[in-house]
């Protein structure tokens, strides 16, 4: 084979791979809500733990948040994540004192990563006849 033939198998080599990478990095891209677990904590406020998954990459690419939020958008509490978790992969980090108003039938787990924003997947929890306790899996 001569240079000729190779250089082009060479170049379509290459964009193979590129491609695959490419591939690679969007379905690395959304923060993955894995799971909820909400206690009453008294009358109207709750202790939410999420678990998030998330290819952390390092400071500039990483899970930086969660919130919970109501059909309308009203945000009820933001956890803030104000480091990667690289090599703590999934992770739980949890949230206190989320009041949520009588008659709310339910409310949404959201996450944010650097990159992406707040993500298209989001966890929906139905509090109707919720008790103290309860866990939400995907």
């Amino acid at each position: 084979m001569d240079q000729r033939t190779s250089l082009p198998l060479l170049a379509r080599a290459l964009l193979v791979v590129a491609g695959l990478a490419a591939s690679a990095t969007a379905r690395a891209g959304d923060v993955e809500i894995l799971a909820a677990e909400l206690r009453r904590a008294s009358g109207d406020g709750w202790s939410i733990e999420v678990t998030l998954r998330h290819a952390d990459t390092g400071w500039e690419h990483y899970a930086d948040a969660w919130r919970v939020v109501t059909a309308d958008g009203t945000v009820l509490g933001t956890r803030t994540l104000y480091h990667p978790h690289v090599d703590e992969q999934p992770f739980t980090r949890g949230l206190g004192g989320v009041v949520v108003a009588p008659g709310v039938e339910a409310i949404w787990i959201e996450a944010h990563d650097k990159v992406h924003g707040w993500s298209a997947q989001r966890l929906r929890i139905d509090l109707r006849g919720a008790g103290d306790r309860m866990r939400v899996t995907r």
